[in-house]
Parts: C-alpha cells; structure tokens; sequence
C-alpha cells in the first residue's frame, strides 16, 4: 500500500520510513510525486494546535496527491514555559536558513529561556498528533503519541533533530540525539503514533477498515 507522508522535514522523513517500510507500506513525500514547495504550504501550520496542524497538512496534501495521506504535527512542550514552545517549535526563535541553522536558534532559545531551572522546571515532553485521511473527503483519524523527559543544560550526541540532542530520555537513561534510531523510534511521541496508524490498517478489515 502507498502512503503520501506530507513532510518536507528529513528527520521526519526518515522516521517514517523506518517504522512504515518495514511493516509494508511503501513510503512517498511530496517531492517525489511532484508536488514541490509553495507559498501556501506556509499557510498550513498557523493553527492553536498539533491536531489543527496535521488535519489542514494532510487536507492538502490528500488533494494534490490523490494517495492516502499521514500528516503530523509535534513539537516539545515545557511545563515550567506554559507549554512552549508547543506549536511553535519549528518557528520558535523566527529562524531561517537550514535545519541545521533553525535547530540552533531554537535550541539557543531553549536554553536561554531555562537558564537557572532546575529540578522540576526542566520537566518536558514531546508531543505529536498525526492524522490519516484515506482519500479525498474521508473522514480524518486522529492517531497522539507522547513521551516525557527532562531538558539538560548541555547538548549531548550527534544523531536526531530538532530539540534531540537536550531531550533527556527517561525511558532509555540517554538523549534522543544519543539514542540508536530504532531505540528512539521504540518510545518516541512520533514513533507511537505511527505504531498505532499501522496497527489500524492492520486491523481487523484490513485497509478498508481505516475509513
């Protein structure tokens, strides 16, 4: 079965295709159907929440691609910062350039905005809600993972994306960045979700049951 997952993020992408590919899902993005970038796509991620988020990605992308279609949206959530960066943890510090670039301006605000925390007030969790629509019209489901930890004062490992390499694990004793992929994708917020995606279309009438 081909899946459109409505990502232009390489972190992301290859996330889905390590838990999707191996359970038989053949995995496509937009560039490779050719549906390149455009100024509306800006427009799609301006939501209050993950779940808005998702659902206007994968409205869109469901309409351009005519495939079925997963979208996420995710991001860190901070207690002690109300939340943030939450929805905006793409776009936190107004970053531009490179993920590599963005990734070290929010991390810098990050970091900045916790600067004298401890204990407790570094509690955080990443969280993603994914949503499905099997073709155009379907009706959307809404699949959420979570997974919690703490935020370190000091960056640590080489490997992940965005928030990874100050996200502390409590589950796995080690940062995202630290963590082996599959070990990171075995307790994820993204890694869950798309678990529970897949053991839908698994389910009990096959694909058909998804919509």
């Amino acid at each position: 079965m081909k899946l459109l997952a409505a990502t232009r993020s390489a972190g992301k992408q290859r996330e889905f295709r390590r838990v999707l590919e191996p359970a038989g899902f053949e995995v496509l993005f937009p560039d490779a159907i050719g549906l390149h970038h455009t100024p509306a796509e800006d427009r799609l991620e301006l939501g209050d929440t993950f779940g808005d988020n998702a659902r206007r990605k994968a409205e869109h992308f469901t309409r351009l691609g005519g495939l079925p279609t997963l979208a996420d949206d995710s991001g860190l959530e901070v207690l002690s910062l109300g939340g943030a960066p939450g929805v905006r943890s793409r776009r936190w510090a107004g970053a531009t350039g490179s993920d590599a670039e963005v990734d070290a301006a929010n991390n810098a605000e990050l970091i900045r905005r916790l600067a004298g925390a401890t204990g407790v007030r570094r509690n955080a969790r990443y969280r993603c809600v994914l949503v499905y629509l099997a073709s155009r019209g379907a009706t959307p489901r809404v699949f959420e993972g979570a997974c919690t930890g703490r935020i370190l004062e000091e960056p640590r490992g080489e490997g992940g994306f965005g928030y990874d390499p100050y996200f502390f694990s409590e589950e796995l004793g080690r940062t995202f960045a630290e963590a082996a992929p599959e070990e990171k994708d075995a307790v994820s917020h993204r890694g869950r979700a798309v678990r529970d995606l897949v053991a839908a279309l698994r389910g009990p009438r096959g694909y058909e049951g998804i919509d």
